[in-house]
């Protein structure tokens, strides 16, 4: 039995004395592509924070590779080969792409391999490379969210948690910004985290799912089945066909479980 890349264990974190995330237990293997949704408020951007390292918590385990991580410093956890790409992309406004980038590869020492590094992440976003001595703050919303995971990629990441990529963004970019989330999952090895709105776009590309509310995971399926469920259809796909049925069973469940 092969351990997983990832393993979550009754985690428990805390704002204050308000419990945000509720004993959430889970484990996503490596090459795999794995997407986390769930409404506004359900625990989604804590549960990725606590994985990386930027909040602690109070019980529990994260462990990568068997090694247990929780409560490390984010540097600590990054190299380990977790790459963070936080909502609302968090790039250095005044300084320039190639900077940008430059940060994202600043613990590694081979050279030739972060120049090979950086052609790879202008063959993906070629915007980036035409705009590689601009200011970050100057980019367009789609460009800041190409260099946001580019400079994650430059880490090296065995595993890249994505929180919310495609926000503001038009159905093209979004495509685009999908497009190349396949492409380093496939090329280059990297198991991918999505945290996602965009449930469709989420479940397409994700091999499998979980569903969060109020800080638990209710639900751990393949997509297929995520896919083919009335209340996921419903509640996250928009789509009408269970119609009141599907209302009422969703204002008397208490859990998926």
């Amino acid at each position: 039995m092969t351990t997983p890349l990832l393993e979550l264990r009754n985690i428990e974190t805390f704002y204050g004395p308000i419990m945000a995330i509720a004993g959430v237990s889970l484990k996503i293997e490596a090459g795999s592509i794995v997407t986390i949704l769930g409404a506004n408020g359900a625990g989604k951007t804590t549960l990725l924070k606590t994985i990386s390292g930027a909040i602690d918590c109070r019980k529990g385990k994260v462990l990568i590779d068997g090694e247990e991580v929780q409560n490390r410093a984010p540097d600590v956890v990054a190299s380990k080969g977790i790459g963070h790409v936080p909502e609302g992309r968090e790039v250095f406004p005044f300084m320039t792409v190639e900077e940008n980038l430059k940060l994202g590869a600043w613990g590694r020492r081979d050279r030739d391999g972060i120049a090979r590094d950086f052609e790879t992440i202008y063959s993906y976003f070629p915007d980036l490379k035409t705009k590689r001595r601009d200011m970050a703050g100057f980019l367009s919303g789609g460009q800041q969210q190409m260099l946001a995971i580019g400079r994650a990629f430059m880490g090296q990441p065995r595993l890249m948690i994505l929180d919310e990529p495609s926000l503001g963004l038009s159905p093209l970019l979004t495509k685009t910004i999908f497009d190349i989330i396949r492409r380093i999952n496939a090329e280059q090895g990297v198991t991918i985290v999505l945290v996602e709105q965009n449930a469709q776009a989420a479940l397409n590309v994700a091999e499998h799912g979980f569903i969060m509310e109020v800080g638990r995971v209710v639900m751990d399926a393949p997509t297929g089945e995520l896919l083919a469920s009335d209340d996921i259809k419903e509640f996250y796909l928009g789509q009408s066909d269970v119609g009141v049925r599907g209302e009422k069973r969703w204002k008397k469940r208490k859990t998926w479980r």
